[in-house]
């Protein structure tokens, strides 16, 4: 089949397999599907492929079964005829050594599949944090039309009366555990309640950030991104969903790359500043980006969080809860909130404008979750943009979620050479350090840990903790979970193991944060930098190959996304 005809082609017709013969690979094809029980008038409609990340290592994603049953029966309603297909899934507390780790391999696996299998519309449905980024980076990819639909957030539990929810709380109560203030059998006890139903986590961490972004961004129906896992309703936007995918389907788009526009992206970034968002977001979306050649400049994301105040009173920047969130209004409330700094002419995959969905977004009275722009939660934005001779490609830090008094901050650096060392020395009753000290840790990059993991949420060393302190700054190469609170500096780029800057200090240096002018300095001067470079080694290279190769050769840093580069768009 020629390339013209692969492209035009649809159905059961559509990416024939190769026997040399195509009028032959459909008759085989249409033979094998037929043993399923399919007739002929079904195998002639649209297809629709549908994501199945189901897993029972992913309880985030436990409502799938019902969701792809939602999904098949509006594609069904629609015309369309529905095919559910595997793909890699991923959960946060399931993935060794990290789920960053993995987020490139199952981009690559829905790519792959998406591409292999014959389908003119895709539902991907995702939850989990690096899930649903992977999926966009897909989509980015194929560009084949598709629609997004995350499986919600998971409902609050209680304990002792208090309304609690992972995992800002998790964190919250470990650290109480850890200084003694909870009892191990209590902390078992909490454990039980943080996590009561399916979904993800309902704070504003990255999988809510993620889907919040996706619905603003166009990828997704109205509500997806803060409807709770558990009600009636995520399935009947499921419905939606897939009579929505048909529609894309029989007309041919919009494709991602009409929907997700520089424009797009930058309405997202809006709402990541606005919501007090995950500092996870900014690279998977830089990741989504680079794939469709749309560059994000961090300068210009900084300048919005100067300008945009954070609206959404949600934890861990607030105190409330997504099922909070989605009874106020949603994303569309926000938008309304955000015209003045929103492109709203962008186009949404159900072929409405922005303007369109805020217009008619709910008003519910006295709400106090989603505020005006007039009362803020914080002005100047969830997250800022750092630079300076420790992070001359960038580091970032959660304003809305730290101390205010460590917003300037100059401290002696306490230094952790690895996640592991960090792991042996931060407990260490014998560890020289004080609460206006810095710890810093090396090697969580990309390369360095593998997989950049979710260390950089350093813990305050228990001689401290015990004290009654609760911040100190922090500072990394590594990630920290969108759940998490504190001053903490993350994806200091280029990372140590690539020889950068921070790869350079030692304990006992200076270093300074500098939040209001965007600086994060080691006070040494450019002589004494350099022949600390001329000293440094680079770590060696993984010791098995596969995937952990591939990681590590073709891995990019922070402010590229993370993602492969050979994955994204080629000079031509």
């Amino acid at each position: 089949m020629s390339e013209d005809a692969k492209m035009t082609a649809h159905g059961m017709q559509k990416g024939l397999t190769s026997y040399g013969d195509p009028a032959f690979s459909l008759f085989l094809r249409k033979a094998f599907i037929k043993a399923m029980g399919f007739s002929d008038e079904a195998l002639s409609r649209p297809i629709i492929g549908i994501t199945n990340t189901a897993s029972d290592f992913n309880p985030c994603h436990g409502n799938l079964p019902l969701l792809i049953e939602a999904v098949k029966r509006g594609v069904m309603l629609s015309g369309g005829l529905p095919m559910a297909f595997p793909t890699i899934s991923i959960h946060e507390a399931f993935s060794h050594p990290t789920s960053m780790f993995l987020r490139n391999l199952m981009a690559m696996d829905t790519e792959e599949m998406i591409r292999a299998q014959p389908m003119d519309a895709v539902v991907l449905i995702g939850g989990c944090d690096k899930t649903i980024p992977a999926q966009l980076m897909a989509a980015a990819s194929v560009d084949l039309p598709a629609i997004v639909l995350p499986t919600g957030p998971m409902l609050t539990g209680r304990y002792r009366g208090e309304e609690l929810g992972a995992c800002t709380d998790c964190r919250r109560l470990w650290a109480e555990f850890r200084a003694g203030a909870l009892s191990e059998q209590e902390v078992e006890q909490v454990n039980s309640r943080l996590a009561p139903t399916f979904g993800t986590c309902m704070v504003m961490g990255t999988a809510s950030t993620v889907a919040c972004m996706v619905e603003a961004i166009g990828m997704a129906l109205p509500g997806a991104g803060t409807m709770p896992a558990t009600y009636a309703d995520r399935l009947r936007l499921a419905e939606a969903t897939g009579a929505t995918a048909v529609v894309l389907a029989k007309a041919g788009g919009p494709k991602p790359s009409e929907i997700m526009t520089p424009a797009a992206f930058r309405n997202a970034l809006v709402v990541l500043q606005a919501i007090g968002g995950s500092t996870n977001a900014l690279i998977h979306f830089t990741a989504v980006a680079g794939r469709l050649g749309i560059p994000i400049d961090l300068e210009a994301f900084d300048r919005l969080g100067r300008e945009v105040p954070v609206l959404v009173d949600l934890k861990p920047s607030g105190q409330h809860y997504m099922q909070d969130f989605h009874w106020a209004g949603g994303i569309p409330r926000l938008l309304q909130e955000l015209r003045e700094f929103l492109d709203v002419s962008c186009r949404t995959v159900a072929g409405e404008t922005l303007e369109e969905v805020a217009t008619r977004a709910e008003q519910v009275l006295g709400q106090q979750v989603i505020r005006t722009i007039s009362d803020p939660i914080a002005r100047g934005g969830g997250l800022a943009v750092l630079r300076g001779n420790l992070a001359p490609g960038g580091a970032l830090l959660k304003r809305s979620a730290a101390s205010p008094s460590l917003l300037y901050h100059e401290g002696r650096a306490v230094v952790f050479p690895s996640v592991e060392a960090m792991v042996r020395g931060v407990d260490d009753e014998s560890l020289d350090v004080t609460p206006e000290d810095i710890l810093v840790m090396q090697g969580g990059g990309p390369k360095g840990a593998p997989g950049m993991p979710e260390a950089g949420y350093i813990p305050i060393p228990k001689k401290l903790a015990h004290r009654g302190v609760k911040d100190m700054v922090r500072i990394s190469d590594a990630r920290m979970s969108g759940t998490a609170f504190g001053t903490i500096v993350l994806h200091v780029t280029p990372e140590a193991a690539v020889g950068g800057p921070l790869a350079l200090v030692r304990t006992g240096d200076r270093i300074r944060l500098d939040t209001e002018t965007r600086r994060l300095d080691v006070l040494l001067d450019e002589a004494e930098l350099a022949r600390r470079r001329a000293e440094w080694q680079p770590p060696p290279p993984p010791a098995r190959g596969g995937y952990a190769w591939l990681f590590h050769h073709h891995v990019l840093q922070a402010d590229a996304g993370c993602d492969f580069d050979f994955c994204r768009p080629q000079p031509s």
